[in-house]
C-alpha cells in the first residue's frame, strides 16, 4: 500500500470513528431526553453497547461530550451518572443564554453588516410573523416555526462576527431546556403562553430593527429580556406536570413542588 493509500485509509477510519461516536451521542442524548435515562441514573457503557451495537470506545468519547454538555457526571464510584437540575439552575442557564445573545445583538448592530445579510435576517422576521400565531396549532407549522426561531437566533449570532462568542452561545445552549426553542411546544399546550409568543415576536421584529439601525444597546437589552420571556414559559410550565413533559430535557428538571 503507498503513501496515498495509506493516508486514505486513515482519514476513512477517523471518519468512521467520528460517526460512531456521533451515532453514540445522538443515542444517549435521546434516552436521556426521553426519560429511559432517568436523573440518578448510572450510565452503563455495556448497556449502552448492547442496545445501539456501537463498539466502547466512541460510547466511552460520547459519555465524555455529555459531560462537557451537562447531561452526566462522574461519580466517585467511576462511570458517570444523570444529572438532574434545580429550577434555578434552569433560570441561570437561560440567562446566561440571554447575556450573550445579547452581546451577540450589540456586535451586531454596532459592527455593521451587508444589505443581504441584513435582508436575511428581515427575511426570517417575516416568516415568523406568518407564522405567529395561528399556524401553531399544525404540527407542520410549529415545525416551521421551529426551524425559523433557530435560523434567526443563528443569524444574529453569524452578524456579531465573533468566533469566540459564537462559541461561548453553543455551549451554553448546548442543555435542552436553555436553547431558543426550548418551550415552545410547552407554549402551545397553554393558552396563557400564547399571548407570550405574540410578545416574544414583537421582539424579533424590534432587535432586527435595532441591529438594522446601528442602535447597539437597544439591540442588546431586547435580546436580554427576549431570553428572560423564556424564563416566564418556564414558571408557567413547571405549573402543569403534563406540560414539562413536552418540554425537551423537562424529566432532568427538579421541581419544588
Amino acid at each position: 500500500m503507498n503513501k496515498a493509500e495509506q493516508f486514505e485509509t486513515s482519514g476513512r477510519g477517523e471518519a468512521g470513528g467520528q460517526s460512531r461516536a456521533t451515532a453514540a451521542l445522538l443515542a444517549m442524548r435521546g434516552m436521556i431526553l426521553s426519560g429511559s435515562l432517568g436523573p440518578g441514573e448510572r450510565v452503563s457503557e455495556l448497556a449502552i453497547v448492547e442496545q445501539t451495537g456501537i463498539s466502547r470506545t466512541p460510547v466511552r468519547a460520547a459519555l465524555q461530550r455529555l459531560e462537557e454538555e451537562g447531561f452526566v457526571e462522574a461519580i466517585p464510584s467511576g462511570g458517570f451518572a444523570v444529572k438532574s437540575f434545580s429550577e434555578t439552575d434552569v433560570f441561570d442557564a437561560i440567562e446566561i443564554r440571554g447575556t450573550l445573545e445579547g452581546l451577540a445583538a450589540r456586535l451586531a448592530a454596532e459592527r455593521g453588516s451587508s444589505t443581504v445579510r441584513l435582508a436575511a435576517m428581515h427575511e426570517c422576521v417575516a416568516e415568523l410573523d406568518r407564522l405567529v400565531p395561528a399556524s401553531l396549532d399544525s404540527e407542520d407549522g410549529f415545525m416551521r416555526y421551529v426551524s425559523a426561531n433557530a435560523r434567526l437566533h443563528a443569524l444574529i449570532v453569524e452578524l456579531a462576527e465573533s468566533p469566540s462568542l459564537k462559541r461561548q452561545i453553543e455551549r451554553a445552549v448546548s442543555l435542552p431546556f436553555a436553547s431558543p426553542n426550548a418551550f415552545i411546544k410547552a407554549q402551545t399546550l397553554m393558552p396563557e403562553s400564547r399571548s407570550v409568543l405574540v410578545v416574544a415576536q414583537d421582539q424579533h421584529r424590534c432587535v432586527a430593527e435595532a441591529i438594522a439601525n446601528r442602535q447597539g444597546a437597544r439591540a442588546q437589552a431586547i435580546m436580554q429580556e427576549h431570553a428572560r420571556l423564556a424564563g416566564r414559559h418556564l414558571r408557567l410550565a413547571l405549573r402543569d406536570e403534563k406540560v414539562l413533559e413536552q418540554v425537551p430535557g423537562g424529566a432532568l428538571i427538579r421541581t419544588a413542588r
